[in-house]
């Protein structure tokens, strides 16, 4: 199969992981699409989000060490990429946190391999950025460093500050942001279906309203 922006939007559709509706977001603005990776929720689905994240990942040119996949959502996101990596004859080490350090056995908070080199931060989309830098200060305090944040979609939406939480990643942390697939794929993949011209109208008055610049 293919693994292109436009195939990853028709499959998400196709399997729930984007819902049309009435959605309040994070900041309580009123969305009329919804994403939510966790509806890749059969062994054949995560294995193909996993396929699509590893396809945009290498497609980037990005050099990188390894994954980290913080917790929870970032979990198997991270194990289902290095799986599709190591098909792609790439096999890299990946690691995750516990939201709550283990006072057994041995101990800690990270599992996985060391936190080493360039790592890459998994995560379905950003909204605050919150995770990202939680991520970030636990690298850091590791000695790794972020080679990029890789994401499924990236809604193109700006925040309190006028930007949008990519771009604001992007410019705080000056490392590059790979996104699957982005809000305007979306749009151009409604675009050639008619019978959804009701959800593309929403998300374009949406995107007028809230969307980022650039």
């Amino acid at each position: 199969m293919n693994h292109t922006a436009a195939d990853f939007v028709e499959d998400a559709i196709a399997s729930g992981a984007i819902l049309f509706g009435e959605f309040t977001t994070k900041a309580g603005r009123r969305s009329p699409y919804f994403f939510n990776a966790g509806r890749f929720c059969t062994g054949a689905g995560l294995a193909r989000l996993g396929q699509y994240y590893a396809h945009a990942l290498l497609a980037s040119g990005v050099p990188f060490d390894g994954l980290f996949g913080p917790a929870y959502k970032g979990i198997p996101l991270a194990a289902s990429i290095a799986i599709a990596l190591a098909g792609k004859g790439r096999d890299v080490p990946w690691s995750f946190n516990r939201k709550e350090a283990k006072d057994h056995g041995e101990g800690g908070s990270l599992v996985g391999a060391p936190l080493r080199g360039e790592l890459v931060i998994v995560d379905d989309v950003i909204s605050a950025g919150t995770s990202v830098r939680e991520s970030t200060a636990i690298l850091d305090a590791a000695g790794a460093r972020v080679a990029a944040v890789l994401i499924a979609l990236d809604r193109m939406e700006r925040g309190p500050n006028g930007v949008s939480a990519v771009d604001e990643v992007r410019r705080t942390l000056g490392v590059p942001v790979v996104a699957v697939a982005t809000l305007d794929d979306l749009v151009a993949h409604l675009a050639q279906d008619p019978a959804r011209s009701r959800e593309l109208a929403a998300i374009r008055a949406y995107r007028d309203a809230w969307g980022s610049d650039r």
